[in-house]
């Protein structure tokens, strides 16, 4: 089995996104020993923002294809997207721009478009200043809608998400946030691998 694992946070230590994809792939890897495992930090080497590319083997047609080639390599990817004023990092975004490309993971048909990509498994590790996933800040919530549409869109329904939710609002509520979040890891990762 073959494993992404993708960090969009520019807290570096910090961020508590990557703690959780840092758990869960470690879970991961301890279910399925015989892993491989390709990791990209988005924010430590972000992509450049799409644009049309006219000359295949200039080097941003290359650096899009290998994102392509690792994407599809994988079984499982495991995506750490904190909330950004509602949404993703922009180098997040720039990623899926590099793998939503019709043609190789999705097409147009007479009936509508059709994903191509359908069979992996995505773990999103989330994390949010305040609580989007219930109350009265739902409707603010375009990070984990955004993520659902463009991976169901090139043909990946396999989707959870493991949150760490208002992780502003004090101390002691990060805390039992985090912690809540660790204790999710096992069980969703054991569905999900």
């Amino acid at each position: 089995m073959k494993l992404l694992h993708l960090d969009a946070s520019a807290l570096g230590q910090h961020s508590v996104s990557r703690e959780l994809t840092a758990a869960i792939v470690a879970r991961v890897a301890q279910e399925h020993p015989s892993l491989a495992i390709n990791y990209r930090d988005l924010t430590a080497q972000p992509l450049p923002h799409w644009a049309p590319v006219v000359d295949a083997e200039s080097e941003a047609a290359k650096l899009g294809q290998q994102v392509m080639d690792e994407f599809l390599a994988a079984d499982v990817i495991v995506i750490g997207a904190p909330m950004y004023n509602f949404s993703i990092p922009s180098q997040l975004k720039a990623w899926i721009d590099r793998v939503l490309v019709a043609g190789q993971t999705f097409r147009y048909t007479e009936n509508g478009p059709q994903g191509l990509a359908g069979g992996k498994r995505v773990i999103v590790a989330s994390s949010r200043g305040g609580i989007y996933s219930s109350g009265p800040a739902t409707s603010l919530d375009f990070q984990e809608a955004y993520l659902r549409t463009v991976l169901g869109f090139i043909g990946i329904t396999d989707v959870h998400f493991i949150r760490a939710e208002g992780i502003a609002m004090g101390g002691e509520h990060k805390t039992k946030s985090i912690a809540l979040a660790h204790d999710t890891i096992g069980n969703m990762v054991t569905k999900a691998a």
